[in-house]
């Protein structure tokens, strides 16, 4: 399909904002993020603006934006409309946590009700990702879609994007706030974040096997029902000029120039922020400048990653138009 700028931004922005916001949550319902207002309030302000950015995003590729708010009412049967009922309940927690932070009056450690937000910001926000994920892998008539594997690998990259964030708040949090070495540098957070980066990019590698080495769902032959009469060709174009079909529906992307973006996926979004990690507890005093270095590399990685999602998809009414197979 034609990759959609509007679209890309969304789900990368998003993804990174509510895995932020997850990783957050979870950090403060299990009482392992400080009880430090500086240190919690920026990843949290930057979570929710990640977030609301890929949602305003998501709506330029509308044709009438705004009519948005209608895509609510379908919750019932539509993975769209449970994105936007999600996404919007995320934000309730964190407004509650937000509000409380403002208090500085308190103990160091975490009360209940900060916990019980950071339970239900951890996850609101890992069901919007997983809504999002499902918007398309719910769709059978885009096979490269229609995978198990891609709701986890939205869930992984959405966690690693989000650690990359907070990985960068924490450093420089860890400046001036009196509580944030709890995190920081500390190795088990560098670990488990090379650990996830590792294990989203192997997963990832899995999924780019299996849709090019996975057999072909429909042929002009069994779209047309003429299976039986042998090979089919198409007599005549069903149009005389580009529609929205064609430009949507029917892009496609050569092999080889998809071979060279998976590796700058793979590069930029894997390779180089793992080398920066291994900088980082190497010389803890090069800490901020490889978080920042991730973070950017990192963003670029997934950016890339996202377009051939979207670039290597192609829809069964591709068959009507010229395609032999999908």
């Amino acid at each position: 399909m034609h990759p959609a700028l509007s679209v890309i931004f969304f789900t990368t922005l998003s993804g990174a904002g509510y895995g932020l916001l997850a990783l957050l949550g979870g950090g403060i319902a299990l009482d392992l993020w400080p009880r430090d207002t500086t240190a919690t309030l920026a990843p949290l302000a930057v979570g929710l603006t990640l977030a609301s950015l890929g949602l305003l995003a998501s709506t330029a590729h509308l044709g009438r934006p705004w009519r948005a708010w209608r895509a609510f009412s379908q919750w019932r049967s539509s993975w769209l409309s449970r994105e936007g009922v999600a996404a919007v309940a995320t934000y309730m927690p964190a407004i509650v946590l937000g509000a409380g932070l403002l208090d500085t009056s308190g103990s160091s450690t975490w009360s209940p009700l900060p916990r019980i937000c950071g339970a239900l910001l951890s996850v609101g926000a890992a069901v919007t990702v997983f809504c999002t994920a499902r918007i398309y892998s719910s769709l059978r008539t885009i096979p490269a879609w229609s995978n198990s594997l891609v709701a986890p690998v939205y869930l992984l990259f959405a966690s690693y994007s989000g650690g990359l964030w907070l990985w960068l708040l924490s450093t420089v949090a860890q400046r001036g706030a009196p509580g944030a070495d709890r995190l920081g540098l500390a190795p088990a957070l560098l670990a488990g974040m090379a650990l996830v980066a590792i294990a989203t990019a192997l997963l990832k590698l899995l999924y780019w096997r299996h849709i090019d080495s996975a057999a072909p769902r429909a042929s002009i032959e069994s779209a047309t029902g003429l299976a039986a009469f042998g090979s089919v060709s198409a007599f005549e174009h069903p149009h005389t000029e580009q529609n929205y079909i064609t430009r949507e529906m029917g892009f496609v992307l050569a092999r080889r120039h998809a071979a060279r973006l998976r590796a700058v996926a793979l590069l930029a979004g894997f390779a180089l922020p793992l080398a920066t990690i291994a900088t980082a507890l190497q010389w803890p005093a090069l800490a901020t400048v490889s978080a920042f270095a991730a973070l950017i590399s990192g963003s670029l990685g997934v950016f890339v990653e996202r377009w051939l999602f979207f670039a290597q998809a192609r829809h069964v009414v591709s068959l009507y138009y010229g395609a032999r197979s999908v």
